[in-house]
């Protein structure tokens, strides 16, 4: 077989896959349409899903994955969780779906942006990423008990947030969209501050400045680059409602979703730093001029006591935001 005749082998194997794969898809959106339909008959007060969207929700989650595994942004176990957790929240409505969305892809290529940089003051960096499936759990492992707590409560699809009139249901949403913006603000600060600041962080419970990368240390580029981090996600949600919500014009205003997703991801950076200055362990270590996350015996303690790790930090920082967020939205959301 010539080079040619391999190659064009390689290539209709290529797209004979990819046909398999999306019938394959196809048959399995029909089959949960089929269930969907039983249960709405059987039960009567459940909101059938469309084959579409069940399609949708199993075909994009399944590409971004991927593309996530070979681009180096996602391990294997890390790919399968969050095609889960994709999964779940477009299932449910789309609103959390770019979300979700826009807070994976920013990150992601935050992470990899000055990368030569980071390697020189990250113990820890990793080529592309490579998130493993206990840090998609802890930033997405609370967004998906929402949205499912969300189906329970209101069904798959998209509404506006209006306390008024669906006072559980809005309260979720918010509660989704403050953990989804606290992490993709404490992400931004991470990998914007730490290399665009111009002098050295502070630690935010003294106030002393630190060697970069310690953690709990904060900076004013790191403090609004979470700002931003966290509005980039209440702008992918704000818009999908324009786009997908079909009864705006009878709401409460939307425009506030974009103002709370920035506050989610100041506090959530905020949260997170407080958290990891006390209960995360930070020393540096002489030996390969960088901070380090345990204790070796080259290393000096700077901050914190090792309780957490950086996951966990995550997590009770995601947990805070998606307490306290609902709350305030409550009392400043403007009514109709």
């Amino acid at each position: 077989m010539s080079y040619h005749q391999e190659d064009f082998f390689k290539e209709y194997l290529k797209m004979m896959v990819n046909i398999i794969v999306l019938n394959l898809l196809i048959c399995i959106s029909l089959v949960f349409w089929i269930v969907s339909m039983t249960a709405s008959t059987y039960y009567g007060t459940l909101r059938p899903i469309s084959p579409w969207r069940w399609l949708f929700s199993i075909l994009i989650p399944l590409v971004i994955a991927t593309q996530g595994f070979k681009k180096k942004s996602l391990d294997h176990s890390g790919a399968l969780g969050g095609l889960v957790v994709g999964f779940i929240l477009t299932v449910a409505n789309y609103s959390f779906f770019t979300s979700l969305f826009v807070f994976f892809v920013t990150s992601s290529k935050l992470t990899k942006w000055k990368k030569d940089i980071k390697k020189q003051i990250d113990s820890e960096y990793k080529e592309g990423g490579q998130r493993n499936w206990m840090q998609v759990f802890c930033n997405g492992g609370v967004p998906t008990e929402l949205a499912v707590l969300y189906m329970i409560e209101n069904g798959p699809g998209e509404i506006p947030i209006d306390f008024s009139k669906q006072y559980t249901a809005s309260w979720m949403c918010l509660s989704l969209l403050g953990a989804l913006a606290c992490s993709a603000g404490d992400t931004w600060a991470s990998e914007i501050g730490s290399v665009m600041s111009k002098s050295k962080p502070r630690l935010i419970t003294t106030w002393e400045k630190v060697p970069v990368g310690t953690n709990g240390a904060v900076s004013f580029v790191g403090l609004l680059s979470s700002l931003l981090g966290g509005m980039a996600v209440g702008v992918a949600y704000f818009i999908t409602q324009l786009i997908f919500v079909t009864d705006l014009e009878i709401s409460a205003p939307q425009w506030p979703i974009i103002v709370f997703g920035a506050a989610a991801g100041l506090l959530g950076s905020i949260v997170d730093s407080y958290l990891g200055a006390t209960m995360q362990y930070s020393g540096f270590d002489q030996n390969i001029g960088m901070v380090v996350n345990h204790q070796t015996k080259d290393s000096k303690h700077i901050s914190g006591k090792p309780i957490l790790d950086n996951n966990t930090v995550n997590l009770f920082s995601s947990i805070i935001i998606a307490l306290v967020l609902p709350g305030m939205a409550w009392c400043f959301w403007p009514r109709r």
